[in-house]
């Protein structure tokens, strides 16, 4: 299929389903997931139409058979429980670390845990930033800028009297009442806290456009060094569940586990989600799946990397 007939497609599903939630009297409740579609990535060059949905769904039969009609074997659907931002668990608690590097645990003093992602500066003065998710640094918009961020997040012990490291610089607000496309915030890092901005597989030389089948990596405060590949791109529709409601995201990517374990789990919000064979950037981790991956290890998703820069106003760090 080609990706401009798997993009008709989507539109045409997702009309389809604001018919069919009208026709149901469906409005959203917190807790449950409406039905995603997004454009599926199948293979190198090879597009369909992803559709995703939580259990008990009243709009999954409808939304499946009429998928299955118009695209076919090419409609990959999956049924993937609740969406939730990926926030603290107890597991694999991290340790406060000199220098700074992505992927340690850090949060809010408010928050639990989330994830370093990168560094990044603005064009205002130069400071170094630290990039991670509105939820992780900003408390879901509950916070305010200047309020102390803090390596590890109090989750793994940290705390204002000698773990703080910075302080919130800027979110982008998160739209309750309509579709949003970023979770991101970032902390200005104090002065004499180093950082180092290496990730594993080396320096990020920018960003890429997520497509064709992508094997990515990710290195988060829960689950470390995991590998991947994107299933789905274009995704819209996908409803997240906050502590202050539910949230919609247009145009986002979703990511399998290629390995053994999960791609990611709670604690690894905020990971830069990377092309470990182009060195650049794909994706800003925020949210997961309790089901529909592989072995039913759940699903990954985030926001495409050029439109966190650009909606918060920075540039990747370089050396």
């Amino acid at each position: 299929m080609r990706i401009s007939t798997a993009r008709e497609i989507k539109a045409q599903l997702l009309s389809d389903a604001t018919v069919l939630a009208a026709e149901a009297e469906v409005a959203p409740v917190p807790g449950r997931t409406d039905v995603a579609v997004g454009v599926g990535l199948l293979g190198v060059r090879r597009y369909g139409v992803a559709v995703r949905f939580s259990e008990g769904s009243p709009l999954s039969g409808d939304m499946v058979a009429r998928g299955l009609a118009l695209a076919g074997d090419d409609c990959d659907i999956r049924e993937v429980g609740a969406v939730r931002p990926q926030q603290w668990t107890p597991q694999d608690m991290q340790a406060r670390s000199r220098p700074l590097r992505p992927g340690l645990s850090v949060a809010h003093v408010a928050v639990t845990a989330g994830t370093i992602g990168a560094f990044v500066s603005s064009g205002e003065d130069g400071a170094v930033l630290v990039l991670s998710n509105n939820h992780v640094l900003a408390d879901s918009d509950r916070a305010s800028a200047g309020d102390v961020v803090v390596q590890p997040g109090p989750a793994d012990g940290g705390s204002v009297g000698g773990d703080r490291i910075g302080v919130l610089h800027r979110a982008v607000p998160l739209r309750l009442g309509g579709t949003n496309v970023v979770d991101g915030a970032t902390a200005t890092v104090d002065e004499g806290v180093d950082v180092e901005i290496a990730h594993p597989a080396g320096m990020l030389a920018g960003w890429v456009a997520a497509d064709d089948d992508d094997h990515v990596e990710k290195v988060g405060r829960t689950t470390g060094l995991t590998r991947g590949r994107i299933t789905a791109i274009e995704l819209d529709g996908l409803r997240v569940e906050y502590p202050v409601g539910t949230v919609t995201f247009d145009d986002q990517i979703e990511v399998a586990s290629d390995g053994p374990g999960p791609f990611s789990a709670g604690g690894d919000s905020g990971s830069i989600v990377y092309a470990p064979d182009r060195l650049r950037a794909v994706g800003l981790l925020f949210a997961g799946s309790e089901r529909g991956g592989p072995e039913g290890q759940g699903l990954t998703y985030c926001n495409p990397f050029g439109v966190v820069l650009d909606q918060l106003g920075v540039r990747l760090m370089q050396p």
